[in-house]
């Protein structure tokens, strides 16, 4: 069997850098239409939309922060007047920061659930009218959340969180063919500066001796989008090399 998506109508949170840029471009190269949004304009957000228009379809990148009901209600207005149905839902869109947890305000820890599992939970809600039946969501997790991280206690809980919305989801969308799973990334080489002693303490804790790469989570997220996994629903799937 081949991973096909031509035709299909997608949206990717978070898209322009690191994970959600190769998600993006995975997509549209397999044919799929996506529309996708950022925070901040910038080189990352202009880039992408040139390499969108290279590659051809119908493709629109929007600025909104997910963290904000109003921006999420701005952006499912753009895949209603844009696309009128979605097949794809995929939701990257995150935030994270390193505090210990003694030290942490109120106003970080709503910022970073509301963007990672607040932001995710409206985002499905808002376009589930426009979800066709057998539609994939797929949410990017974290694989800290089963194992939890120092300082990350707000990032960690979120991601929890976020299995037992998929969950939930999943047995709640099942009967109308839809599907809800998580991709949980491992240590991922993202365009970031990664200090060489972490990098060289991941590399001695992952099984296949080095990081990951973000178009080798995408694959993974490609594969919940497309038909090859219509039989999997209410899942994590861990892609961290086997830390």
């Amino acid at each position: 069997m081949e991973l096909r998506l031509a035709g299909k109508k997608a949206i990717v949170t978070g898209g322009t850098r690191g994970i959600g840029r190769a998600v993006v471009l995975g997509l549209a190269r397999a044919g799929a239409d996506v529309i996708t949004c950022h925070r901040q304009e910038g080189e990352a957000a202009d880039r992408l939309a040139r390499e969108l228009k290279e590659l051809g379809g119908d493709h629109h990148v929007i600025k909104a922060d997910i963290g904000r009901p109003e921006d999420i209600e701005r952006l499912v207005e753009e895949c209603r007047s844009r696309f009128g149905s979605l097949d794809v839902v995929v939701n990257n869109a995150g935030v994270i920061s390193h505090i210990p947890f003694a030290e942490l305000p109120l106003e970080e820890w709503r910022r970073v659930l509301d963007t990672n599992l607040t932001g995710t939970a409206f985002v499905v809600g808002g376009t589930l009218p426009l979800l066709t039946a057998g539609a994939s969501v797929v949410n990017v997790g974290s694989r800290a959340a089963t194992v939890g991280v120092p300082l990350r206690a707000h990032y960690t809980a979120a991601k929890a969180g976020l299995i037992g919305l998929t969950r939930s989801l999943a047995k709640e969308l099942g009967p109308r063919g839809i599907r809800v799973n998580v991709v949980a990334p491992g240590p991922v080489e993202t365009g970031g500066e990664i200090p060489a002693p972490v990098r060289e303490r991941y590399r001695n804790l992952i099984a296949l001796g080095r990081l990951g790469v973000s178009e080798e989570i995408a694959n993974v997220v490609l594969f919940l989008a497309s038909d090859l996994s219509s039989f999997v629903s209410g899942e994590t799937i861990h892609v961290d090399g086997g830390i």
